[in-house]
């Protein structure tokens, strides 16, 4: 991994991309501690340390904005919301599935078009849902002369802060290195493990001295967070390899010579994404509901139990059943974001049509549909297996408060950190490859 950051940096055209990254992600830094106009600092500060339900997890991916009320308090999650949404909808829209599967680049700057105008929607009700949330609530009063201009000022502040996250994203996707989305994230994540070191330190080190047995619960930290991310490595980067076998053919008065090579299927092809999508759509409802009622989390009755359940994941008092019913529903939609994910991305009918072109063929499958039903059958088994992999990374944390343990910064957070890691590191051997024959060729 250092290997290639140092060749890549070597690359005058990779230092670039990486320069630009570094810049934007600097800006997004900057932009954390930004807080929007008409708030009381000391207010925001006692209110945020009362606070319950999605803030922790919000503030998680945030980096630490949503407790500073900051320009990008909302994070990443309109834009992904408004991703799936539009995704959703291509199945159910003759229209928007004709754009997506033969639009070509024409259609694809269609749909994010769509899903940029779908994100400034959702982006105003959730920034409502924010406002309404903190200004009528007498507890934990945070504008400064609650009203409308305020409102305006702070619901500007947040779709604003939501758009200029939604560029930086594209940017560092067009321009830099990395995807622009899961990178924000990632950044967002890392920023707060200073904080969990000082958590841990503060286990070993109380007022009272030294603690054995904060120690001993720290070293079990240490120990199974260092299991955790090795597993996590190794699920990302295993693979199965399909077999394919090319005859030989004549290319122009050559005669070139039987090749065999395999196709690489990822057992977790869909990355990170599958959680990402799942986690911002437990989330979303409770943001809504937010927006309705502003003492939701302490009302009783139908939405107050949907509230409870749509924020079970971020929140460990909320009750035994409703984080069992949401870990349960959370499973379930890993697995069919998963599915949806992969096979939006892998079409097992284009690749046995690219073999077949080329004269190939699996060994004991005959080309033609022979061939895609087997690679749907191996893609089939491939995604359940990486979606109920998924799955148990992402509730580990919410199994464990069984245990009296409530770890903010578990099993999601460490997936996404080591899987976008691991996709940028790929990103720029890649390029470097490329780079190669570049040069090899000039």
């Amino acid at each position: 991994m250092f290997k290639t950051i140092k060749n890549a940096w070597k690359t005058p055209e990779l230092r670039k991309k990486i320069i630009y990254t570094i810049i934007l992600i600097i800006i997004f830094r900057f932009g954390c501690y930004i807080t929007v106009p008409g708030v009381d600092a000391l207010a925001l500060d006692e209110a945020m340390k009362s606070s319950t339900g999605i803030a922790g997890l919000i503030n998680l991916i945030s980096g630490g904005a949503f407790s500073r009320f900051s320009i990008f308090a909302m994070t990443i999650t309109p834009y992904i919301n408004a991703s799936i949404i539009i995704q959703l909808l291509g199945f159910v829209i003759p229209a928007l599935e004709k754009l997506t599967k033969e639009g070509g680049e024409e259609g694809r700057q269609k749909i994010n078009k769509y899903t940029k105008m779908l994100t400034l929607v959702l982006a105003l009700i959730e920034g409502l849902g924010l406002y309404f949330t903190y200004s009528k609530n007498t507890t934990m009063q945070i504008f400064i002369n609650p009203g409308f201009l305020t409102a305006a000022m702070v619901i500007t502040g947040f779709v604003a802060g939501t758009s200029l996250l939604m560029w930086l994203g594209e940017q560092i996707t067009n321009k830099g290195v990395g995807n622009g989305i899961s990178m924000i994230i990632f950044v967002g994540i890392i920023s707060r493990m200073p904080s969990a070191v000082v958590t841990i330190w503060r286990l070993i080190a109380t007022e009272s001295g030294f603690s054995t047995t904060g120690f001993l619960i720290s070293l079990a930290i240490i120990i199974g967070a260092i299991i955790l991310i090795a597993a996590v490595v190794y699920m990302q980067l295993a693979e199965r390899r399909i077999p394919v076998q090319y005859s030989k053919r004549v290319v122009g008065r050559k005669m070139m010579g039987a090749q065999n090579t395999h196709i690489p299927l990822k057992l977790a092809m869909a990355g990170v994404m599958p959680i990402i999508f799942a986690s911002a759509f437990m989330t979303f409802p409770a943001i809504v509901i937010q927006l309705f009622n502003r003492n939701i989390e302490t009302a009783t009755g139908f939405w107050a139990g949907v509230y409870k359940f749509s924020i079970a994941t971020s929140d460990a008092n909320v009750g035994i059943g409703f984080t069992i019913a949401n870990a349960i529903v959370y499973l379930l939609l890993i697995l069919g974001f998963t599915y949806f994910y992969t096979y939006a991305t892998m079409n097992p009918a284009e690749i046995s049509t690219n073999i077949k072109k080329n004269g190939g063929f699996i060994p004991g499958i005959r080309a033609g549909k022979p061939t895609t039903e087997y690679l749907s059958s191996v893609i089939s088994k491939i995604t359940l297996f990486g979606g109920i992999y998924l799955a148990i990374i992402a509730i580990l944390p919410m199994l464990l408060r069984f245990t009296g343990l409530n770890i903010t910064f578990g099993g999601t957070a460490v997936l996404i950190v080591v899987g976008v890691a691991i996709e940028t590191i790929q990103q720029l051997e890649s390029q470097l490859v490329m780079r190669h024959y570049k040069g090899f060729l000039e």
